[in-house]
């Protein structure tokens, strides 16, 4: 059964040290007044690439064979997980394609090749832009590098976990979006690697609640995934992730998209921080009652990115 001691999250921080930020916790007394809790930001916007997904490849390339190094690397993305691989391979000199599907927004497509990848174009959606992956995997011999269900990308991921309680060691709560289920499985054991009574509560789309689902029904469970948040927009979660999230995390809650969109702009206006979807998500839990603690209770909301789709928001009709 997979899990990590504190000493396997130190090993790794440090072998990813070089090439990531220690991101900061910033204070919000705007948040922490409305909440009754004393908050802090996890600010993982302002990591490379402009958000988490750095940690794991870099993890992942640093411990690869030399020959699966000289192949190269493929991944199915168009968010951050295609500019987390691409920066990652650039620095470790490997080789990494990206498959995206052929209307995807152009911006996107733009940072992935600014970061030293090569993308294919292939289909409408994901899952053909991933069957494309998957066919370089047999005729080029790439390794596939998958956005979450992976042990050395979770361990990877978990490091800003081991950065927050470093940084606030009687932390009380730490509150992570859930998308697959990479960052909030490795965030997981490393805060309680630190201290076991840190309570760890997931945040999802009540539009997409993949993993509130599978831990309901005991098993990995495929939905109808219908939140527009790109972050959070998972039919199924990972069966490593799944395990993880069983024996570390305390509770998930979900609520809508309209409120997690309305969270982004809060945390623009007040707070000054440009967020994505899936980094409002803990605002918004925090902001509508659901994360139920002590008051007073010390929390950090993770703020897993920062990389907005304008066109997507300019779209919205919420206002």
């Amino acid at each position: 059964m997979f899990s990590l001691t504190l000493k396997d999250f130190q090993e790794v921080r440090a072998r990813i040290a070089p090439h990531i930020k220690h991101t900061p916790l910033l204070t919000s007394r705007q948040l922490s007044e409305a909440t009754g809790y004393e908050t802090r930001l996890k600010a993982e916007l302002f990591q490379r690439v402009g958000s988490y997904k750095i940690r794991g490849p870099l993890n992942k390339f640093a411990l690869m064979p030399e020959e699966q190094k000289r192949r190269g690397v493929v991944c199915s993305s168009a968010g951050n997980h295609a500019q987390g691989v691409a920066l990652a391979a650039k620095i470790h000199g490997i080789r990494a394609v990206v498959c995206i599907a052929a209307n995807a927004t152009p911006s996107k497509v733009a940072a992935t090749k600014g970061y030293g990848a090569e993308v294919v174009l292939h289909g409408s959606i994901w899952d053909e832009a991933n069957e494309k992956a998957k066919e370089l995997v047999r005729t080029e011999g790439l390794t596939y590098v998958h956005p979450f269900d992976d042990e050395q990308l979770i361990a990877g991921q978990g490091t800003l976990g081991l950065e927050i309680v470093q940084d606030w060691a009687d932390v009380d709560a730490v509150v992570v979006p859930i998308g697959g289920g990479g960052l909030i499985s490795g965030v997981s054991m490393a805060v309680k690697s630190h201290n076991p009574k840190i309570r760890v509560i997931g945040v999802e789309s009540s539009d997409g609640p993949a993993m509130q689902a599978s831990i309901a029904a005991g098993r990995v469970e495929t939905i109808d995934c219908k939140t527009v948040i790109d972050g959070l927009r998972v039919r199924r979660v990972g069966e490593i992730n799944f395990s993880v999230v069983q024996r570390f995390v305390d509770d998930i809650v979900a609520l809508p998209d309209k409120d997690i969109f309305e969270a982004m702009i809060w945390v623009m206006e007040r707070c000054k921080l440009v967020v994505e979807g899936a980094a409002a998500a803990p605002v918004a839990a925090l902001l509508a009652g659901q994360i139920k603690l002590k008051p007073g209770a010390r929390v950090v909301a993770v703020l897993s990115g920062g990389n907005v789709n304008l066109q997507q928001l300019r779209g919205l009709g919420w206002n």
